[in-house]
């Protein structure tokens, strides 16, 4: 099979396909990871985006299914240097071949990606298109066509396509948290659960009477995909409970709080992708580098007012990495403290603050601790 991918600005690129045959439009974002594409591609923040892999090789390990966050892939696309096809792992299921296959995604290789990642770093995100197939099939489409002619991603109603259909329950003997799946990691529940919290998970479009019924003690909002604004129950839920409860979020989350609250947010260039983003404690004045998926950010001075104080930036850019009020028991974060894939460093750092502050005491004081 051969691969096409066509972009807004022009661009037409010839590679070589791999998994399932097929045509899809999405955003263009990279990632900057140097393993963990079975984590990454089935992270539903990325839905309805083409994912491009920076570091040039993909599929040496071949795909497990202990590593998924969650059921299945999420981008519509993959895009790599060099895939893989003979992978050698103790826990090796599948190829990434068959693994996309199985998922009816396709997969384009033998491609410039650093031409293509430079690309969106300077000109931002932009709207794509990938074709695979057999080369009397595919190669006369209009592939630029069809990425400009898709609609913004803005516009388009992601949540109800990663949110959990119906609530389910992760029984624990601690207090209870009801958790609003925007598009939920599997890490995320799993490293709530670890630490004994008893999680009532609700879909993203639950009402105020929903949450209540579950009886929480706690509300979290998960990461997800697209434009925060488009959260419009989740952003509800959290202007209502605000000052009632406890409230924490991560990625998607830390901006819908942010929204609730009266912030504002702002689409970013070519957004955050990859496991080695620097972020600084503005407490301890120390960078953690951390994993981050994410095309929207806190715009810093509409933060002034909503009682929220910024608590870490990001060391690159200076976006707002962490937020928190200790009048309303309020700490989210923009980047994924349990990791899969990145690094672990501030697992222990946010969830011990979610702990501090379910037992009540002060969440920044024990975050800050070494």
């Amino acid at each position: 099979m051969i691969g096409l991918l066509g972009l807004e600005d022009g661009t037409r690129v010839i590679g070589t396909g791999f998994g399932a045959p097929g045509v899809v439009a999405g955003e263009l974002v990279f990632t900057t990871i140097m393993s963990g594409y079975e984590e990454a591609l089935t992270d539903p923040s990325y839905h309805g985006e083409m994912l491009l892999f920076t570091y040039p090789l993909q599929g040496n390990y071949g795909v497990s299914g202990d590593d998924f966050q969650s059921d299945g892939m999420w981008p519509r696309a993959m895009i790599c240097r060099e895939h893989w096809d003979r992978p050698t792992h103790h826990r090796l299921n599948k190829t990434l071949n068959q693994f996309l296959l199985d998922e009816g995604r396709p997969g384009l290789c033998d491609v410039d990606t650093r031409m293509l990642t430079i690309k969106v770093r300077e000109q931002g995100v932009l709207k794509a298109a990938v074709a695979v197939g057999e080369k009397d099939e595919i190669m006369d489409l209009d592939v630029v066509g069809l990425a400009r002619s898709q609609p913004d991603i803005s516009s388009q109603d992601l949540l109800r396509d990663v949110t959990c259909k119906n609530p389910y329950r992760i029984e624990g003997r601690g207090k209870r948290i009801a958790v609003i799946d925007l598009g939920i990691k599997r890490r995320i529940l799993r490293s709530l659960s670890d630490r004994d919290f008893d999680l009532m998970v609700l879909p993203a479009h639950s009402t105020i009477q929903d949450i209540e019924a579950a009886g929480p003690d706690a509300l979290f909002l998960s990461n997800g995909p697209g434009d925060p604004e488009r959260a419009e129950k989740a952003i509800h839920a959290v202007r209502h409970f605000a000052g009632e409860m406890p409230i924490f979020g991560i990625c998607l989350g830390h901006q819908v709080i942010s929204l609730a609250l009266g912030a504002e947010t702002f689409k970013l260039k070519f957004g955050h992708h990859g496991g080695n983003q620097p972020v600084k404690d503005l407490e301890k004045g120390i960078v953690y580098i951390t994993s981050q998926n994410h095309n929207f950010a806190v715009v810093p001075s509409s933060l002034e007012g909503t009682g929220l104080e910024v608590t870490q930036l990001n060391a690159s850019d200076g976006t707002v990495e962490g937020i928190q009020s200790k009048s309303l028991d309020v700490i989210a974060v923009q980047y994924h403290p349990e990791a899969y894939p990145g690094p672990h460093c501030t697992t222990d750092h946010f969830f011990s603050s979610v702990v501090g502050v379910m037992n009540g005491k002060s969440g920044l004081a024990l975050a800050g601790r070494g």
